[in-house]
């Protein structure tokens, strides 16, 4: 991804102005990324961590009625994210009023009002996403070397390791140096699934395990939540669109990425689960033998998101510091977000679990709910019924998903056995 100076709320701390890889032209800043470009720009603005949890995800709803939550919020967001871009095409057309982001947008469409709603949400998911960070790290170090220290679990024992060194890289100002690593964080991701995709394959020709393809209704919004968390990534779609070469064709390139990405994600959550079957784990690598590989891909990951923790905390710095601080920075601050969120992760057992929680009550809400609220507001009279029907039908689905979705997430954590 790419990195500004200074974090934008409203663009996930993402420089607006510029594509994820470098642009078309010999670099040039003036240039504009190709089609390939845009649709690797797409691949690494998503993929992300969270799909080593769809296999468990798998495990709790079925490999069927997995695959069809993937494609149906696969295409739910491909919806919402166009819906986006034509808001900006309508209210801006020339570009003169430069809506670089998400949350200009929702201020050019619903003031003050549209930026909070925007600023508060990505907020949520930008620190949910950095406790499903530690959690991810503590559970892998854990499996690799169980550590225990008075009344403190092994997770715990890591989370609180981490938290002087966090600290510190959270106090620096300008991350920009850090911004490669997003690009090193897909490497990795990559990497590891090609080793579980091949260690899945191992198992299933020498002795496959007993699956099922759905396990009933109860478990149906746990699976939305994992999966809308494994497609968020709706910041970043204003910024792509502006940087197209071909803005025509952008709709054309971000579907077949979208489809791309939800292909992988139908088979890797897939062969992960068909593997192991209820053995399967929240967090994939940890079902994984012994062998120096599996190490070094585990290792590799916590490293990665270890530095990646304070780029994807600087939306929450900056936001935060322009309500408290009045823009100015503030070291205790940060300090005390960054601790607040160590002490979530603690306090949560799984990995997957957390995913559907944070997918199901600020994703849903970010990704579905605002674009759609917006559209309608922006268009109003000038849509037909069947338009006004879909927007709010999403409006009124997606608020229904994120009050049930988030209960059930929570009572799955709640009702997880720490091991």
């Amino acid at each position: 991804m790419g990195f500004s100076d200074e974090a934008s709320s409203s663009g996930y701390g993402l420089d607006a102005s510029g594509p994820l890889l470098p642009p078309v032209g010999g670099g040039h800043p003036g240039s504009l990324s190709s089609q390939t470009k845009t649709f690797a720009n797409v691949f690494i603005a998503i993929v992300g961590a969270g799909v080593l949890g769809l296999p468990y995800a798998f495990r709790r709803t079925g490999w069927a009625a997995g695959v069809i939550l993937l494609l149906s919020v696969a295409v739910l967001t491909f919806h919402c994210m166009m819906l986006l871009v034509r808001i900006r095409r309508r209210i801006d057309p020339d570009r003169s009023a430069k809506i670089a982001s998400f949350g200009d947008l929702g201020f050019a469409v619903s003031g003050s009002v549209g930026r909070i709603a925007v600023d508060v949400m990505i907020v949520l998911s930008q620190a949910g996403f950095c406790v499903g960070y530690l959690i991810f790290i503590s559970s892998s170090l854990s499996h690799l070397l169980p550590l225990s220290f008075a009344f403190l679990s092994s997770k715990a024992v890591y989370v609180f390791a981490m938290l002087p060194f966090q600290l510190g890289l959270n106090s620096i100002k300008t991350l920009t140096l850090l911004a490669p690593l997003s690009i090193f964080a897909d490497v990795v991701d990559l990497g590891a699934m090609g080793v579980v995709i091949v260690e899945d394959f191992s198992i299933l020709f020498s002795n496959p395990p007993p699956l099922h393809a759905f396990s009933g209704p109860s478990v149906l919004l746990y699976g939305v939540g994992v999966a809308v968390y494994a497609f968020e990534g709706i910041g970043m779609v204003l910024p792509l669109e502006a940087e197209a070469a071909e803005k025509s064709k952008f709709g054309r390139t971000l579907a077949v990425s979208m489809g791309f990405i939800a292909l992988i994600y139908g088979l890797f959550g897939a062969l992960g689960y068909a593997a192991f079957g209820d053995e399967t784990r929240d967090i994939i690598t940890t079902n994984l033998g012994a062998g120096v590989l599996t190490v070094v891909v585990q290792i590799g990951l916590c490293i990665n998101l270890f530095f990646t923790f304070p780029v994807m905390m600087n939306p929450v710095f900056e936001v935060a510091e322009r309500w408290v601080c009045g823009k100015r920075y503030c070291w205790w601050l940060r300090w005390l977000v960054v601790l607040v969120v160590s002490l979530v992760a603690t306090l949560v057992p799984n990995f997957a679990d957390f995913l559907s929680l944070v997918g199901s009550s600020v994703c849903v809400i970010l990704g579905f709910v605002l674009p759609a609220a917006f559209h309608l507001k922006t268009f109003n009279f000038d849509l037909g019924w069947a338009e006004a029907a879909s927007d709010i039908a999403i409006v009124a689905i997606g608020m229904g998903l994120s009050i049930s979705g988030t209960w059930s997430s929570f009572m799955a954590i709640f009702s997880s056995v720490e091991v």
